[in-house]
């Protein structure tokens, strides 16, 4: 058994005898059948209100197993790092918010798998109304919006590479990337893990778009900029004649002498 596994089944059986907790779920790889050592463990509880105050949210996940770390993430999420360097993600929240579960793009996995208590039915109710997978880019018009949306962070990443901002000109080309990695999903219909592209890439997809994709890691950002030039304009040009609308051509000749190579 994986020590993820051990952890879930911690956490059931915690959750299953808790009856503040009003209910619960698990998220992420374990759920959708694709968790293996290295994956994290994630939960969404929801507090009965008359329990709130008086709970302890990191000792509830200290009571779980021995951490070497709980903080919380910018979203608010308790992430608690376990022995081995093994990563939870455990949200706390009201039970009257379980109804934010319909803002979610997708579940990512079936409503069975993810429930762990709900005493009222609620949550169940509301997975129900997310759905399982997220939309992918189909029409013509979505996947244009998507290529300008890879240009718009690299010419971003390129302004403020030429500024001498190195550090800015990398956050901007982590976004370009994502974005050739969407397209490169799209031209070689390779879409199942959608919603976070760099996901399984290496199982995914083929030695060619790999090394295609190797190539915007290079140190210089500039170098990054052009590398990732040359293979957005493939993918792009690709995608354009597939779905019939155009690659700007003024557009593409200024990339083409800002990014030669």
């Amino acid at each position: 058994m994986l020590v993820q596994q051990d952890l879930i089944a911690r956490v059931r059986s915690r959750c299953i005898a808790d009856l503040r907790l009003d209910a619960a779920l698990e998220y992420g790889s374990f759920p959708q059948g694709v968790g293996d050592a290295y994956s994290d463990v994630e939960f969404w509880f929801f507090v009965a209100p008359g329990a709130w105050a008086g709970l302890d949210s990191v000792g509830w996940i200290g009571e779980v197993a021995p951490t070497l770390s709980v903080g919380v993430n910018e979203f608010g999420a308790h992430v608690a790092i376990f022995d081995g360097l093994i990563r939870g993600e455990f949200h706390f929240a009201l039970a009257e918010n379980i109804g934010s579960v319909l803002s979610w793009p997708a579940r990512g996995a079936d409503v069975d798998r993810m429930i762990i208590v709900d005493r009222r039915g609620a949550l169940r109710d509301a997975l129900n109304a997310v759905p399982r997978d997220v939309a992918v880019p189909h029409t013509p018009a979505e996947i244009e919006t998507l290529c300008l949306r890879f240009v718009n962070w690299l010419v971003l990443g390129l302004n403020v590479a030429r500024r001498g901002e190195r550090l800015r000109a990398h956050d901007a080309l982590d976004h370009v990337r994502r974005h050739l990695l969407w397209m490169a999903r799209l031209r070689d219909g390779a879409t199942d893990t959608w919603l976070t592209p760099s996901r399984r890439a290496e199982a995914e997809l083929s030695g060619g778009t790999l090394t295609s994709a190797e190539t915007t890691l290079d140190r210089d950002p500039v170098t990054a900029l052009s590398a990732s030039w040359r293979w957005g304009r493939e993918l792009w040009t690709a995608l354009a004649g597939r779905h019939g609308f155009a690659v700007p051509p003024d557009l593409r000749a200024a990339l083409d002498a800002a990014l030669p190579g």
